[in-house]
């Protein structure tokens, strides 16, 4: 795992400003770093390494590949990189290797075979910056399903790019002006949906897609390689035929396959296990595959509600792992907060990022890469909203549009209004389609799109999404998840919070084989009477007795409303909100957010944009650099 940047038309000062940006980026890469410009001057790479294979220099990066045209510099790991290699071999398109590095495959794959065709070969995450010297190109590309972060924009006319808003905000003629157009959708989500960022005319490579920027370096096009919505639709629309035990047997062999291929490494290697149904099942099969003992990692809370580190060490146990398990306080875990804007680099307000953090400083101590269960709940209909939306709107849709859209009226601006229960009502009552009851349902306040001075002109996968483009209202749900949600959240928290570490964690339920074939099943093999997650459930079952797993989920939070109402949060959170600050910054409506403190402090009604804001605030206070 590394960290990448560059940038085009820095002639002057090319050798300073990519130095400014690798040393943002020193924590995804600790161990090396390089640096390579064109004989122009006018095209950058850079690169911080965290050696996982090949750790000699015959894996440095940039790296030029073999006939000299290609230059790279890459973030991530190509699982399958021995397959394409021999690919190439028997094509007769690959000479002596001068090291045993992903990179060095990857490379000549790109060149062989053409960018789009090359990068469809290979299964992984990754993030790359490719420079054709032949015909003064360059090109960026993201993993399919958005594991590895890459920002781009301009700066006074030259294109830059990096794995972190820090990177590019080092530069010195960075002025960020940030963009309020995206603000009222990080008050209502807690994160800023791709393609956008927090700052004007920066952007976030959308997963699964390919930049290309052709000298002068100014004007870009970005085409699809492969795309969620695309692969959920061809599943559906030819889906797996077999029986459920059939498709469990099946999803156990594209799992142990991927699980194979991420377990490769030259560094020590672990996973992480909560007590949940998507890690156990990925430790299980680690462990059923390993010839040793793989070692589990588990983090334990003090608040019993939130910990489920017993039942965690239990099915440890049980699978025979060596495990390690760490009970944090509370202490330790509002001592992660100063850290959190930094390691972002722009507003995030998922508070499971605390936890998430602590488990991966945890894991770091003794292993340099760590599997995680994340993805099994979008893939396989885990969270029980799918069900309560579907349920919800299965009644709504009895009731004839316009007089939903009536009472939707009465119940939000007429004559029941003035209750705020009413409201909500009625926004929820009023929608067309279960897509748009998904998306007001995380407009959980009706005078939400009033906090922000304006409404902006970004628009997410939520507000866009074609009602009905899969059959079942399940999937569609998944689906707008897997579009947004999962990448500009989960796996935002889960890379941030594990490279702030100089950890590497890998996603095998994300592996494209698994993804492809999920999307085949039909909604009854993953959810059935208030269950989900049923056909990943049998897996698991053959590994871990079902009396270990079924209990109620905690999920992996904190209780954060109860901190802050503690003096010292309760003193920090006062210091952010101040109506006289807010009011000057220009950003949030000052009476609105003074509304949702007291509404919280004296009538304890919780609100998560609470957080929302004070994460914002903070950014602000810590990063943020006027223009």
């Amino acid at each position: 795992m590394c960290g990448i940047a560059g940038f085009c038309n820095r002639q002057k000062t090319w050798r300073e400003d990519i130095e400014r940006m690798k040393e943002q980026l020193i924590s995804r890469g600790p161990d090396a770093e390089g640096s390579w410009c064109n004989d122009s001057q006018d095209v950058t790479l850079g690169h911080r390494r965290l050696s996982i294979l090949d750790l000699s220099p015959g894996g440095a990066q940039p790296m030029v590949s073999h006939s000299g045209r290609f230059v790279i510099s890459y973030n991530g790991e190509i699982y399958n990189c021995r397959e394409v290699e021999k690919k190439l071999r028997r094509e007769g398109l690959l000479g002596a290797l001068h090291g045993s590095s992903d990179t060095e495959i990857l490379l000549e794959a790109l060149e062989a075979y053409g960018v789009k065709e090359g990068i469809c070969l290979c299964k992984g995450m990754f993030a790359i910056a490719l420079y054709d010297r032949k015909e003064e190109q360059l090109w960026l590309l993201r993993d399919r399903v958005g594991e590895k972060p890459l920002y781009y924009g301009l700066i006074n006319g030259s294109f830059v790019f990096a794995s972190e808003l820090t990177a590019i905000a080092a530069l010195p003629d960075f002025c960020g002006k940030i963009d309020k157009d995206v603000l009222d959708l990080y008050l209502i989500h807690g994160y800023i949906p791709a393609p956008y960022s927090i700052y004007e005319g920066i952007y976030k490579l959308e997963p699964g897609k390919i930049l290309r920027l052709e000298k002068p370096y100014r004007d870009w096009r970005i085409e699809t390689y492969w795309s969620m919505a695309e692969t959920a639709k061809k599943g559906q629309e030819q889906p797996f035929t077999g029986s459920r035990q059939e498709a469990s047997e099946e999803l156990e062999r594209l799992l142990t396959e991927s699980i194979r291929g991420q377990m490769m490494a030259d560094v020590p290697l672990g996973a992480f296990l909560s007590a949940g149904i998507d890690s156990s099942t990925v430790v299980s099969l680690m462990q059923s595959i390993s010839d040793r003992m793989v070692k589990t990692f588990t983090i334990g809370m003090e608040d019993a509600a939130y910990n489920e580190a017993e039942a965690a060490a239990a099915i440890a146990a049980h699978l025979g792992t060596e495990h390690t398990q760490l009970t944090i306080t509370e202490q330790d875990a509002k001592a992660v907060l100063p850290k959190l804007s930094h390691m972002f680099g722009e507003p995030f307000a998922d508070s499971s990022q605390i936890p998430t953090y602590l488990v991966s400083k945890l894991t770091r101590e003794h292993v340099t890469v760590s599997l995680s269960g994340d993805g099994g709940d979008e893939l396989f209909c885990g969270y029980g909203t799918y069900q309560s939306i579907t349920n919800a709107w299965n009644k709504i849709r009895k009731i004839p549009q316009p007089v939903r859209s009536a009472a939707g009226y009465f119940l939000t601006d007429g004559a029941f209004s003035k209750k705020e229960t009413n409201q909500i009502r009625g926004m929820l009552l009023s929608a067309h389609n279960a897509e748009e009851l998904y998306a007001r349902s995380d407009l959980s306040e009706p005078f939400l799109g009033k906090i922000a001075k304006e409404r902006g002109s970004a628009r997410s996968i939520f507000e866009t999404y074609e009602s009905g483009y899969l059959a079942d209202v399940q999937h569609n749900l998944m689906l707008m998840d897997l579009l947004m949600y999962h990448p500009d959240d989960i796996l935002v928290k889960v890379d941030r919070t594990a490279m702030a570490v100089s950890l590497e964690s890998r996603v095998p339920m994300l592996d494209k084989d698994v993804v492809e074939f999920a999307w085949s099943l039909p909604v009854w093999m993953k959810w059935e009477n208030g269950r989900g997650k049923l056909v990943l459930r049998d897996v698991l079952y053959r590994h871990v007795p079902r009396e270990l797993m079924e209990r109620p989920k905690k999920g992996f939070s904190i209780p954060i409303q109860k901190w802050l109402k503690e003096p010292e949060l309760y003193a920090w959170a006062e210091s952010l909100l101040k109506e006289d600050k807010i009011r000057q910054e220009g950003y949030f409506d000052p009476e609105m957010v003074t509304r949702l403190w007291k509404d919280f402090t004296q009538r304890g009604i919780w609100r998560k944009q609470i957080w929302h804001i004070l994460r914002f605030e903070d950014w602000l206070e810590q990063e943020y650099r006027k223009p």
